[in-house]
């Protein structure tokens, strides 16, 4: 009989103890719409999140889906209750619309997290678009051969 209880025991504090919630991330939001933003004008939106679990939560990185954004986080522990932020910078030197991520990787229940931010580029305010668009080609003249002179 104590060897049953024992083991009943033994059961529940693993069983406990595997079910432990461990730090968990609460973003206020996990996309932003930046609209539509100059060319040539970096911008940036700093996501903040709290710790709503039990245990400190520490994010090992944030990975952007490509080399036009730039991301910044909280390097320190954040304790249950506490705040902490990711901080995106997209530079918007490419004309249309874009939609990048960036990817927190950290300690907390959800281990991955993507964030998204979208926006369109457009051109600034009087700079000419005619840069962007393609020179129309040469009209050739009807009667006249290609690749023959005239003297």
């Amino acid at each position: 009989m104590k060897k049953a209880f024992s083991l009943i025991v033994v059961f529940l504090a693993i069983t406990t103890i595997a079910f432990a919630q461990k730090g968990v991330i609460k973003f206020t939001k996990e996309s932003h719409d930046f609209g539509k933003v100059p060319q040539g004008t970096p911008v940036t939106y700093t996501f903040e999140f709290t710790n709503t679990g039990t245990d400190p939560v520490v994010i090992s990185s944030a990975q952007p889906s490509c080399g036009c954004t730039t991301p910044d986080w909280t390097k320190s522990a954040v304790l249950p209750g506490q705040k902490g932020f990711v901080k995106a910078t997209y530079n918007a030197a490419a004309m249309g619309s874009f939609n990048k991520n960036v990817t927190v990787v950290s300690n907390a229940e959800r281990a991955s997290i993507p964030l998204n931010l979208t926006g369109e580029v457009i051109a600034k305010e009087g700079q000419s678009t005619a840069a962007a668009t393609p020179a129309a080609a040469p009209a050739v003249e009807k009667g006249k051969k290609k690749g023959k002179t005239s003297r």
